[in-house]
């Protein structure tokens, strides 16, 4: 059975990577959707890719800066920020179990190496889809989150937890996706 056909915890995988580093888990707490303010529910209450929806309102491709990664058997975890190429800043924190069987050797090999979103993966290799948020929630930004997003301090973030699956309905991965503070878009 996959994941995809479980219930999993409210804040996984983040929750796996807070325990693996030994880290305190944030003060986090799930909120409605309508409940979030814009630009944050335009940006993360859908059921499509991240990416491109970043890439859109920034009005800039995405790339990959890697953090921590681990490949367990047939799955890959690492923690990323998406980074504008215009300018390089940090515009998601992204803590990602990917399950590699799933997909075809050239797409695997593409994950592996780490340097391109998921999402950007998927849309090139024309790996069909579908995008499943689980939850969305509110989150004190701490020193991993900081880390990530080069932010300073304790600040309230938004974010979702999100599953890919196949058109089989097999898990390709599971994702927390979290913005830092959005005042307007670039360019």
């Amino acid at each position: 059975m996959s994941r995809a056909d479980t219930s999993f915890d409210l804040f996984y995988p983040l929750d796996e990577f807070y325990s693996a580093y030994g880290h305190a888990f944030p003060a986090i707490e799930k909120i409605d959707p309508e409940a979030m303010p814009e630009p944050y529910r335009s940006l993360l209450v859908h059921d499509g890719d991240m990416t491109p929806t970043l890439e859109k309102f920034h009005g800039s491709r995405i790339s990959l800066k890697l953090f921590d990664k681990h490949v367990n058997g047939k799955r890959l975890s690492r923690r990323v920020a998406l980074m504008l190429d215009s300018n390089a800043t940090p515009v998601e924190f992204g803590a990602i179990i990917i399950h590699l069987e799933p997909f075809p050797e050239d797409a695997r090999q593409h994950i592996l190496e780490c340097i391109r979103p998921l999402g950007t993966i998927l849309n090139e290799d024309v790996i069909a889809h579908q995008s499943h948020p689980a939850s969305y929630f509110r989150v004190k930004s701490d020193d991993l989150i900081n880390e990530t997003l080069d932010l300073k301090g304790e600040l309230m973030l938004y974010g979702r937890q999100n599953i890919l699956t196949n058109q089989t309905g097999d898990a390709l991965a599971e994702v927390i996706e979290i913005l830092p503070p959005i005042d307007a878009p670039a360019g």
